[in-house]
């Protein structure tokens, strides 16, 4: 691949999590961006504008997923694409499709454009979620999620959310999951697992939709597969997985989940979206993982770096056995020679940007001079 100065990129959904990041670093190499938001003067995306070099090298552009014109224009004459977008919505049913057509249309428009390469986010979950794949078994490349039992248990999920257990006529939706009236165990694990599966379903068949759309159109397309990702947020909002960390350290989770999670940071993730457009070599899936801890790791982790804050030290679930780490293969990554951040130091920095945004309220100097010792992170 030529040197960044004077490529121009597009990067789709740029005000998100991951884009954010990725458009920082694009710039700090010297590429031109043009970024697709839906409404480029909205006070949530400032913080592009405040990156270094956004002055001289970044464009938003208004443009939608489901409005192939808007694409095109962002699209023509850049070099290369990295599609981060992905339709927002609180109903997962009504995630699957747009993602879907807005992947085809972003296909569609970089091969009319005839740019070098396109790079597409996707997902963990389009990897391993699957009924027959044995805790053991290590998650690799050639994994795909299971799209049947993916929607098996999507709509098993609904008829027990639907069932008695539930105040009729109750409706249930993601934003409003934390603040449902009931508090019967079964039903909010059979909900999120519901939720899960069904993005899980949506990231497999938008991903196989990009890799059958670039065949035909003859794009040449590298996708990568980030697990959860964790890391400093550049804009004003929090999303889920930042969440995950955030309900540890506020009090709003008493204990946590006998369960396992792969992290990642963001900026790695940034960074491998770059390389793999820049690296010629690079060919198909590429998993993005640094490692796998078990919940009560991470808020054991938490709890050292940051004792100030009620962190759970309960297990909700301590009948069962302890949940065994995830077993997976970031080999194809190194390979090109790419480097992850520790996960521990992933989880200081995430927690330092929530104080520093405002998120997560700072302790007094008292509590830090009595509490923190100089962090010195290991691996």
């Amino acid at each position: 691949m030529p040197t960044a100065s004077g490529q121009v990129v597009c990067v789709t959904g740029a005000g998100g999590f991951i884009a954010s990041w990725l458009v920082k670093l694009l710039l700090q190499k010297g590429y031109t961006v043009r970024g697709t938001v839906r409404n480029p003067a909205d006070p949530k995306n400032g913080h592009l504008r405040e990156l270094e070099g956004a002055e001289e090298r970044l464009i938003l552009c208004k443009a939608d997923l489901l409005d192939y014109e808007s694409l095109r224009e962002a699209i023509n004459g850049c070099d290369g694409v990295f599609h981060t977008a992905s339709p927002v919505t609180d109903d997962p049913e009504q995630m699957v499709e747009p993602a879907v057509i807005g992947t085809k249309n972003v296909i569609v428009a970089a091969a009319e454009a005839k740019v070098r390469r396109v790079v597409f986010t996707s997902s963990i979950g389009a990897v391993y979620m699957s009924a027959n794949r044995s805790p053991d078994e290590v998650i690799d490349e050639s994994c795909w999620s299971d799209l049947e039992f993916c929607k098996n248990t999507r709509y098993g999920a609904m008829a027990l959310i639907r069932s008695s257990w539930m105040p009729q006529r109750c409706k249930v939706d993601k934003a409003s999951y934390d603040n449902m009236a009931f508090t019967r165990y079964d039903i909010k694990q059979t909900y999120r697992h519901m939720f899960f599966n069904w993005y899980c379903y949506g990231k497999a068949v938008a991903e196989q939709a990009a890799w059958e759309e670039a065949k035909q159109r003859g794009v040449d397309m590298v996708a990568l597969n980030p697990v959860l990702v964790l890391g400093p947020v550049l804009q004003s909002t929090i999303n889920a997985s930042i969440v995950h960390i955030l309900k540890y350290l506020t009090g709003s989770a008493k204990t946590y989940a006998n369960s396992v999670q792969a992290y990642v940071h963001v900026k790695d993730v940034a960074a491998a979206h770059i390389l793999l457009f820049e690296n010629p070599s690079a060919t198909g899936r590429y998993l993005c993982a640094e490692s796998s801890l078990h919940r009560g790791d991470v808020v054991e982790i938490l709890a050292k770096y940051f004792p100030e804050y009620p962190i759970p030290t309960k297990c909700s679930d301590q009948v069962k056995p302890r949940a065994k780490p995830l077993k997976f293969s970031n080999q194809k990554l190194k390979d090109l020679g790419f480097e992850f951040t520790p996960v521990k130091q992933c989880l200081y920095e995430t927690v330092k940007s929530l104080q520093e945004k405002g998120h997560l309220p700072v302790p007094t100097q008292q509590q830090q001079d009595a509490n923190v010792q100089p962090v010195q992170i290991q691996s």
